[in-house]
């Protein structure tokens, strides 16, 4: 076959350091917009990025010429950097070491695109940690729980 086609639905979530609540809500939304737009200049498809004070969904479309780790360290990386440029936050802000990963099949993506878009609801009812533990369990990935959170010290 002359050419690679190929459809992967990732969801990726990952943590403020410490798991404090730094992504205020008056500017989380920009920084959002600029994961989005790290994402597409990468060569990938941002399909939904949103989160809530403490944690970050990001719903990308990944094409195999790139590999995710790389992806999630460049928008990490330059997400901080981002944050770091802009008077929001005292002290320096980065993200926890890690992140989860799931894959989907292309008919759950408006119901993935729909439970991102309601973080905000969704977490009046259920703790990130919560959260990311029933993904694990749901996706039955093997976990020690001892390494999976980093608190405030």
């Amino acid at each position: 076959m002359a050419g690679t086609y190929s459809q992967i639905y990732i969801q990726v979530v990952f943590a403020v350091q410490g798991r404090e609540n730094l992504l205020g809500r008056e500017w989380r939304d920009e920084v959002f917009k600029y994961m989005a737009g790290i994402i597409k200049n990468k060569g990938q498809k941002p399909i939904i990025v949103n989160g809530v004070a403490d944690h970050v969904h990001a719903f990308i479309g990944l094409k195999p010429s790139m590999a995710l780790s790389d992806l999630v360290r460049d928008v990490k990386n330059n997400s901080t950097n981002f944050i770091n440029d802009h008077p929001w936050i005292n002290g320096k802000f980065s993200w926890q070491e890690g992140y989860g990963a799931f894959s989907y099949s292309h008919s759950q993506i408006e119901n993935v695109y729909s439970y991102i878009l309601n973080q905000e609801k969704h977490h009046s009812r259920q703790s990130f940690q919560e959260e990311y533990m029933d993904f694990l369990k749901k996706f039955e990935i093997e976990h020690d729980v001892k390494f999976l959170f980093e608190w405030i010290g």
